[in-house]
C-alpha cells in the first residue's frame, strides 16, 4: 500500500500550485456572483414570472439563503467542477512527465502502482475540497444577503434549519462522489501522453462532449450510461422522504467508471516506458 508520506507530499504540491488556487478561487466566486445577482434582481420585489426561472431551487433563495448552496452546486456541477477536476486529473501523470520529474517519483519505495493510487487519491481529495469550497462560499453569501430558517422541501414539507444544513452537507458529499468517474477518466487520459496541456484539454473536451450527447433525444437508450446523466439527482435529497433510486444509480455508475478507467490507467501506466 502507498504511504501517507507520499500522499501528503502530493497534496502539498497540488494545493500550493497557483493553478489550483486559481481554480478554487473561480469556484468560490460563482456563488458570490449568483447571490449578488439575485439580490440586485429582487431588490424591488419578486422577479417577474414568480422567480421560477433558472436552475433548481433558485426561486427559493430570497426566502432562505441556504438554497443558494443547492443552486450553486447545480450551476457548477455541469461545467465548472468537472473542468477543474479534469485539469487536476489530466495533469496528474502527464504533467510530471512533461516537467521531467516522473522518473524521480518512481524510485523505490514509491513504485508505479503506489504513485498512481496516490495521484488518484489526491485528485479525489481535490474533488471534495472544490465541492466544499462552492458549498461554504454559497452558505456564507446566502447567510449574508438572505434570511435563514426552516426550509420547504421539494415535496412541500418543512424541515428545520439544522436538518437542512445537514442535507446541504450530504448533497456536497454526493456531488463530490459524482465526480469520481471524471477523475478516473482524466487519470487514464493523463497516462496516454506526456503533455499535461493535451491531457487536460482532452479530459475537459470529453466531459463537454458527453454532456452534449446526454441532451440528444435520439440517444436516450445510451444516456443512462453516460457518467453525467444522474449528476443532478442530488436534488432528490431535498425530497421528504428522500428519493434514493437515481442517487444509487449515480453512485453505482461512478463506481463503474472509476473501476474501468482506473484499471485502464493502471494497465497503461505499469507498462509505459518512462523516459521523462
Amino acid at each position: 500500500m502507498w504511504t501517507l508520506g507520499l500522499f501528503r507530499n502530493e497534496l502539498v504540491t497540488t494545493f500550493r500550485r497557483w493553478r489550483t488556487i486559481a481554480l478554487l478561487g473561480v469556484l468560490a466566486a460563482v456563488p458570490i456572483l449568483i447571490g449578488i445577482s439575485i439580490k440586485v434582481e429582487t431588490r424591488g420585489g419578486p422577479p417577474a414570472g414568480g422567480g421560477g426561472e433558472g436552475p433548481a431551487f433558485i426561486a427559493q433563495i430570497t426566502n432562505n439563503g441556504l438554497f443558494l448552496v443547492f443552486t450553486a452546486l447545480a450551476v457548477t456541477l455541469p461545467f465548472f467542477l468537472p473542468m477543474a477536476i479534469g485539469v487536476i486529473a489530466g495533469d496528474a501523470i502527464a504533467g510530471e512527465a512533461n516537467a521531467g520529474t516522473l522518473r524521480y517519483l518512481l524510485v523505490a519505495p514509491a513504485g508505479r502502482t503506489r504513485l498512481l493510487l496516490t495521484k488518484y487519491a489526491t485528485t479525489m481529495t481535490f474533488c471534495l475540497v472544490a465541492t466544499l469550497v462552492v458549498a461554504v462560499s454559497a452558505f456564507a453569501v446566502g447567510a449574508l444577503l438572505f434570511p435563514l430558517g426552516e426550509l420547504t422541501t421539494i415535496s412541500g414539507t418543512r424541515i428545520g434549519f439544522a436538518e437542512g444544513l445537514g442535507r446541504a452537507l450530504l448533497i456536497a458529499l454526493v456531488v463530490a462522489a459524482s465526480l469520481t468517474g471524471v477523475a478516473a477518466l482524466g487519470l487514464f487520459v493523463s497516462t496516454l501522453t506526456n503533455s499535461g496541456i493535451a491531457a487536460m484539454a482532452t479530459t475537459v473536451g470529453l466531459v463537454i462532449t458527453v454532456q452534449i450527447l446526454d441532451q440528444i433525444p435520439q440517444l436516450h437508450a445510451f444516456q443512462p450510461y453516460f457518467f453525467s446523466h444522474y449528476w443532478l439527482s442530488f436534488a432528490d435529497l431535498m425530497r421528504d422522504p428522500v428519493y434514493w433510486d437515481d442517487l444509487v444509480r449515480d453512485l453505482g455508475l461512478q463506481g463503474l467508471y472509476a473501476a474501468v478507467f482506473g484499471s485502464a490507467a493502471w494497465a497503461r501506466f505499469t507498462a509505459k516506458d518512462i523516459t521523462a
